[in-house]
């Protein structure tokens, strides 16, 4: 009988070991480092985030149902819609920052711009180099998942439960949602997080948005029902893996930790944004960018470099 049940748990084992690395192996790595002097290492591990307009895998009828368009929206250029770095300390809670993407800042090569320009203009290392010159923070790891994967995990997962704080009706987004709690699909977690005209705070409300929906969706995929049943697990991460890509050299155990510690923001871990001065200000070229505080938001990075608790307000303003 206990060689059965030995037999049994070394079955479930594997099959649990397969399913990881089957998805794993869909997963596109990319050469995410630049290359040149880059920050020190602080302590703690830093690890970039980024979601991207990337419609790669999402066929015509995906994006019709999506409301993204194809795979040649943009001439196949992909831009960002949202970055953050995960900090994860050598001890203690986990700190998920976000980083608006209109952040005005110095672009590498290319005089100031907006932060998520750098990756249309360089891809993902310039985006790397990008975030750390502008925040002295060494960034120790890559992730970007485009619309079709994050859509996907959504509904592989049976969708994501969230209580919105107000109606949320944005035609650019394609959704039209009412205040209270409900379950978004993936189709309508993609529009929330996307969309900002609905909010009178604009980027600062999506930035927002998007972490506590990050959160959220790590702690459902992490529930035992999604990581204990390989073929659960399967279906998940084959979804997750359409669009998925990460810095050359990463393992899956690495990748694990990483959704480990952002299913920690939704229990005790800190939420913040890069302090803000002035959510509109006018760049010399005419464009409305974000400008940080520069001082709060240099208290934060060295906060973070140094595993202090950090003090930036969860306002970001």
């Amino acid at each position: 009988m206990l060689l059965v049940i030995v037999l049994i748990i070394a079955l479930w084992l594997a099959l649990l070991i397969w399913a990881g690395l089957s998805a794993w192996g869909h997963v596109k790595k990319v050469d995410a480092f630049p290359s040149g002097d880059r920050p020190a290492g602080g302590k703690g591990t830093n690890v970039l985030l980024v979601g991207s307009d990337s419609r790669a895998g999402l066929s015509a009828e995906d994006g019709r149902k999506l409301g993204t368009g194809g795979s040649n929206v943009g001439g196949g250029t992909s831009r960002t819609d949202s970055i953050m770095v995960l900090h994860m300390p050598d001890s203690g809670k986990p700190t998920l920052v976000s980083f608006q993407r209109d952040s005005w800042v110095s672009i590498p090569g290319h005089g100031q711009g907006k932060i998520n320009s750098s990756f249309s203009i360089g891809g993902p290392k310039l985006l790397v180099q990008t975030v750390e010159q502008a925040s002295g923070l060494h960034i120790d790891n890559y992730m970007e998942i485009g619309f079709g994967g994050f859509a996907g995990v959504v509904d592989s997962v049976g969708g994501v439960r969230m209580c919105l704080k107000q109606d949320v009706n944005d035609k650019d987004a394609h959704i039209n949602l009412k205040k209270g709690c409900q379950n978004l699909d993936g189709k309508n977690a993609l529009g929330y997080v996307r969309s900002r005209h609905a909010f009178a705070t604009g980027d600062l409300a999506r930035a927002e948005h998007q972490r506590e929906f990050l959160a959220a969706l790590m702690k459902k995929i992490a529930s035992p029902t999604n990581l204990l049943l390989p073929w659960k697990l399967k279906s998940v991460g084959s979804a997750g893996a359409k669009g998925v890509a990460v810095n050359k050299g990463m393992s899956p155990i690495q990748a694990l930790k990483i959704m480990w510690a952002l299913k920690g923001i939704s229990n005790g871990g800190i939420s913040v944004q890069v302090p803000v001065a002035n959510p509109n200000y006018f760049a010399p070229d005419g464009e409305s960018a974000v400008l940080w505080d520069k001082a709060r938001a240099t208290k934060l990075f060295d906060d973070l470099n140094n595993d202090r608790p950090v003090t930036a307000p969860t306002t970001g303003s």
